[in-house]
């Protein structure tokens, strides 16, 4: 459908994918070490002010902020659906705002109003708006210096992600959204979604090394940045974590002034059917109801948090949650398809204890489907996901699949996954995949690897095996893991939908 401009959801998608840093300039600041900043802060207040708002109105918004390696997504769906069980029951909040990242088949699943993805329309109005609000203020006021190192002027518009970002605060703000649930994109402390002063909350699920590149190579490092979120005057949660990141944590709460809670595993849980039944899934559930209660005390004086038990929104909210990618099963004939998106090697053992848990229950062979691009260390990951899956008594994947995140063999990437940031040249060589592949066949030579261009090919070569002799009630196990890029285009395949 076309805004009310007459510009297109489509033409909103291509515009955000020309704010695209292109692989070429990624690479050429990696070599030169330049990170992000205080200066990206700085960057997203000017961009706030140029389409009309300051950081104190984003107060309005009433932010849960959350932050983490692993179950930020997990914790910003529990904490959002918790509120719109309670929304149903009491008409409070108003209206409930949802940011995450990335998306897994449509651009706008990263901005929700009370639980769906916003319309193509409404998508397409509020990105021009900014967009033209952005034009108009670099017109009128000329270029910006903010980083006075280089002495080079700010880009008019704010690359992809922090694109995102800024319209998102705007949108959220036109369409009176009175509680809003944000996920950080890469750490914390100089992430887009941190120039909020105010947030009613701040969540930090559980801690690992995870883009080593920005954040650094260490725990402490990176626990660094992820408390950058935590704000004086505001509530702030954790979980358990490993004692150096723990200390971290800690030590910046004292420096800000905050009074950190660490939280263990609620006892209310106890009961509640939280999906999958594992301890990270009911730490996440835990942070979860922390942020929401905290919420729900500031904006419903009639609220008041039972020690003893779990409301029935509470329980509904945690039961019924729906965060797609994550630890899902499909059946499609003799294949059962077991979906969950893991980017970090903790994660990916975590994903597949979760499918050898699955497989117990079943029998036949096991078949993999993998990929992650662009990071290097990620062929370090498969020995992680073989052993884990020895360990659990399920034996090896018997067929192990490398594709790229390119979704379709005869049409390429569906517009929405369009990504200028790695090297086109490597994709196309299958350079990853290949590496994959190798140190596959080096640490289990009896798996029958292959390599293909697309997440399409991937799953067809996985329908293909369905189509040999399978033993008296045995069904193809198969599990689709790594990049969410992968796991949102084999969703879309499999379903043949156009947005989770």
């Amino acid at each position: 459908m076309a805004s009310q401009t007459g510009r297109t959801y489509n033409d909103a998608i291509d515009a955000l994918n020309s704010l695209q840093t292109p692989y070429a300039i990624v690479e050429a600041r990696r070599k030169a070490g330049i990170r992000p900043d205080a200066t990206s802060i700085a960057e997203m207040r000017v961009y706030l002010q140029r389409i009309g708002y300051e950081p104190s109105d984003l107060d309005r918004l009433n932010i849960l902020h959350v932050a983490g390696t692993k179950g930020k997504g997990s914790t910003c769906a529990f904490a959002a659906s918790i509120l719109s069980q309670y929304q149903k029951s009491h008409g409070v909040p108003r209206r409930i705002g949802l940011f995450t990242s990335p998306h897994l088949i449509a651009v706008r699943e990263r901005i929700r109003i009370n639980g769906d993805p916003v319309s193509e329309d409404v998508f397409a109005r509020y990105f021009f708006e900014v967009w033209d609000k952005l034009g108009k203020a670099e017109e009128s006021e000329g270029p910006k210096v903010v980083d006075q190192r280089l002495g080079m002027p700010m880009f008019p518009r704010p690359v992809y992600s922090r694109y995102l970002t800024l319209m998102s605060y705007h949108l959220f703000l036109q369409e009176g959204i009175n509680v809003a649930v944000y996920e950080t994109g890469i750490g914390g402390e100089f992430d887009a979604t941190n120039i909020v002063e105010h947030p009613l909350a701040s969540g930090i699920s559980t801690l690992g090394i995870d883009h080593v590149f920005a954040l650094g190579d260490t725990i402490e490092k990176i626990a660094w940045h992820k408390a950058g979120i935590m704000k004086t005057g505001s509530a702030a949660f954790t979980i358990e974590q490993v004692p150096e990141a723990a200390k971290v944590l800690q030590d910046r709460a004292k420096e800000k002034g905050v009074s950190l809670k660490v939280l263990d595993v609620d006892p209310r849980l106890k009961g509640v059917n939280v999906r999958p039944d594992a301890l990270f899934q009911k730490k996440n559930a835990s942070l979860g109801i922390a942020l929401a209660e905290t919420a729900l005390q500031k904006i419903d004086p009639n609220f008041t948090p039972d020690p003893t038990k779990l409301s029935k929104e509470f329980v509904d909210g945690l039961e019924q949650v729906v965060w797609r990618g994550r630890c899902e099963v499909k059946v499609e004939g003799p294949i059962v398809w077991h979906v969950d998106g893991a980017h970090t090697v903790d994660s990916l053992k975590t994903a597949v204890r979760w499918f050898a848990g699955e497989c117990a229950k079943r029998s036949g062979p096991k078949a993999l489907i993998f990929n992650q691009q662009g990071r290097d260390e990620a062929v370090q990951f498969l020995e992680g996901m073989i052993t884990t899956l020895k360990a659990q008594g399920q034996g090896t994947f018997e067929h192990v699949v490398f594709c790229t995140n390119v979704t379709y063999a005869a049409t390429g990437y569906k517009r929405d996954f369009v990504n200028h940031q790695h090297d086109p040249a490597a994709i196309k060589a299958l350079t990853a995949q290949r590496a994959f592949a190798e140190k596959w066949s080096s640490l289990d030579p009896s798996a029958k690897v292959a390599v293909v261009p697309t997440i399409e090919d991937a799953i067809n070569h996985v329908r293909d095996l369905s189509k040999t002799s399978l033993g008296e009630g045995e069904t193809i196990q198969a599990l689709i893991t790594g990049s969410l890029h992968l796991v949102g285009g084999a969703l879309g395949i499999l379903e043949g939908a156009d947005a989770l």
